[in-house]
């Protein structure tokens, strides 16, 4: 008799997720089934639910790529996992791991690779498959729902950090502190960063302090550029989580000669374009800087900061048959934090 699963699914873009029975995918070849005991909600899984990108999600879809769970079967050709084992799913859900990115440790921008709740089941479901190459190993003890997160949120701002090269004791602006802003916060903290926050929402900011930013600049409020310029002269390094084409601009204004920005939030559709002052970035020498989620050891080194509980997300959970509530209410701005799906 066919296992079946509880799961969200996506059939027409722009249309509310359905929640259906579907049988439980089988483990092929290298593979894991992994039995979901969190999924955290990205602003990328509503990006994809709206068709906001090219190209557009694989439908039918279940969307989810911050998966918490455990190893629930074990596909052929597969070893060093056990049944029970803590395990997290990624965005990344698989690279080619032989073009010339994935051999310079850019697996990130790999043309063949494959992302986990876009062009491959995701988690807003029972159970899932996943490459074992790709899949991250979770402390035992630790709690899979503030883990989750981290999959996603935490590798990606990590790794937008680090590629700014920011060095301990300077100053980095952090654009956004909503789901990856506020863990972004937390981990150039532990970097040994000095933290400006900007965002339009007070209670954000609230946050934001509450968890070590220095400084604080409500954009909606007062001319963020001209804040941060006029009061540290501006900043090292920005990383811009925000959706707002105006947030990207600001942020390589806010830099100080020599800076860099990391952008890292995708704004999508008409709004996927920024005005640049091309004088300012020649004679002030600054950098900018795509960054696409993060490396398997990306990946590994984000779980580390977070299992020795430098880093925790801020998390409200909620059943599955919430997502499209949750959706909404991330499209309005309504969400401080993460929210994570609970489905054991």
């Amino acid at each position: 008799m066919t296992q079946m699963m509880k799961a969200a699914i996506l059939h027409e873009l722009g249309k509310p997720l359905k929640i259906e029975r579907v049988p439980v995918p089988e483990p092929g070849h290298g593979d894991l089934l992994i039995r979901v005991t969190a999924c955290g909600v990205c602003h990328s899984d509503l990006h994809a639910a709206s068709g906001d990108w090219t190209p557009p999600p694989v439908l039918p879809l279940i969307p989810g790529h911050e998966v918490a769970g455990t190893v629930a079967g074990i596909g052929p050709g597969v070893s060093g996992f056990r049944l029970g084992d803590k395990v997290g799913v990624p965005w990344m859900y698989s690279s080619c791991g032989q073009c010339e990115f994935c051999l310079a440790g850019m697996e990130t921008v790999c043309k063949s690779a494959e992302a986990t709740g876009y062009t491959k089941p995701g988690g807003f479901a029972e159970y899932l498959v996943a490459p074992a190459a790709f899949v991250g190993w979770l402390p035992q003890g630790s709690d899979p729902y503030s883990m989750a997160p981290i999959l996603c949120a935490g590798v990606t701002t990590y790794r937008g950090l680090k590629r700014t090269q920011a060095r301990p004791g300077q100053w980095v602006a952090l654009v956004g502190i909503g789901g990856l802003g506020h863990i972004a916060i937390q981990y150039a903290r532990a970097m040994g960063l000095r933290v400006v926050a900007v965002d339009v929402s007070d209670e954000k900011l609230d946050l934001a302090k509450s968890l070590g930013a220095e400084m604080v600049v409500n954009a909606a409020m007062t001319d963020p550029v001209a804040e941060i310029q006029t009061k540290i002269g501006g900043t090292h390094a920005a990383v811009v989580t925000a959706v707002a084409s105006r947030a990207f601009e600001q942020a390589l204004l806010m830099l100080r000669p020599g800076g860099t920005v990391a952008y890292i939030g995708l704004p999508g559709g008409k709004s996927d374009e920024i005005r640049a002052s091309i004088s300012a970035i020649t004679n002030w020498e600054l950098t900018v800087r795509g960054s696409n989620v993060g490396s398997r050891q990306d990946l590994n080194e984000a779980i580390a900061f977070a299992a020795n509980g430098l880093v925790r997300a801020t998390i409200r959970t909620v059943a599955l048959e919430e997502i499209n509530a949750v959706l909404d209410d991330m499209r309005k701005g309504r969400i401080v934090g993460r929210v994570v799906l609970k489905l054991e």
